[in-house]
């Protein structure tokens, strides 16, 4: 039952992870669609229905895989543990607490473990990729982030001392508001200048928004061009140099902890140090 439930690489493993996303995906579909009040209205009972039964479904996959493991309590605790409890807990809890049916949309968090498949098959070099360019950009993105809340706090005050309460700026960080929304290119226009030096300072910062809007796009996706060795001169100034290609990861996971992506010739786990199973072959 562990190759089934846990295995990627074995035929049983992943028609098993083919049928679990499709049932999570109708579950998704049949959260979504109660909440709409004519369909609620006319199919409530059967959407209950349907959604009870994936409800008992799921709860029969995290008994398996809590039994499968050899230490259940890790990989309770682990985030797709929890996220997996997540998933059925909020249907149960309606039934024992009254008033507590909102907490049922909570189960949309199932749709997060889709990402479990996503991180076991075919899609874990791009997600190792992607998440290896965020870790690497995440200073220059702090950085980016605070010039834009300094660019926010000093045009809310400017636009609160131009403006003025009169015309809707009542305090700064209402102004705050404002540039916020302007310099993301929002505009809700429920609060907008009325003296022509306001109009021209918000003007200013639509166009600078769309530059703002770029930046955070182009360098993650500097950090991916440099670790995929697209760019053979060597790093750009101010880029973090490429790391070199990481070796192809296998499928097995660690029976003691649930943790995957293994190398193929690895023995034991690289998160507990669990022994590993032999690989069989598919």
């Amino acid at each position: 039952m562990f190759d089934v439930i846990f295995e990627a690489d074995t035929p049983a493993g992943r028609r098993f992870d083919i049928i679990l996303v499709c049932l999570i995906m109708l579950s998704i579909l049949v959260v979504v669609l109660d909440s709409v009040p004519d369909l609620h209205r006319e199919y409530g009972g059967l959407l209950h229905v349907a959604e009870w039964g994936f409800t008992l479904l799921f709860t029969a996959e995290y008994a398996a895989r809590v039994l499968c493991v050899q230490r259940p309590w890790r990989y309770m605790t682990g985030f797709y543990g929890v996220i997996d409890l997540l998933s059925v807990v909020p249907a149960y809890f309606s039934l024992l607490v009254a008033g507590s049916a909102l907490l049922l949309d909570i189960r949309i968090l199932r749709l997060l473990r889709v990402f479990r498949i996503f991180k076991l098959t075919l899609y874990i070099e791009e997600y190792t990729r992607l998440g290896e360019a965020l870790a690497a950009s995440r200073r220059k993105i702090m950085v980016f982030l605070s010039v834009v809340l300094m660019a926010i706090l000093i045009f809310g005050t400017v636009m609160y001392v131009v403006e003025g309460p009169q015309n809707g700026y009542t305090s700064i960080p209402v102004a705050m508001y404002w540039a916020t929304v302007t310099m993301t290119t929002v505009g809700y226009g429920d609060i907008t200048p009325h003296t022509h030096l306001g109009k021209a300072i918000s003007s200013f910062m639509m166009l600078i928004g769309w530059g703002i809007l770029a930046v955070p796009t182009g360098i993650v996706t500097a950090e991916m061009t440099l670790r995929r060795g697209d760019l053979r001169p060597g790093p750009l100034p101010g880029l973090t140099p490429p790391s070199p290609p990481p070796a192809q990861a296998g499928m097995r996971t660690c029976p003691a902890c649930g943790s995957g992506g293994h190398e193929a010739g690895a023995g034991f786990c690289k998160d507990c140090g669990a022994a590993l199973p032999a690989r069989e072959p598919a």
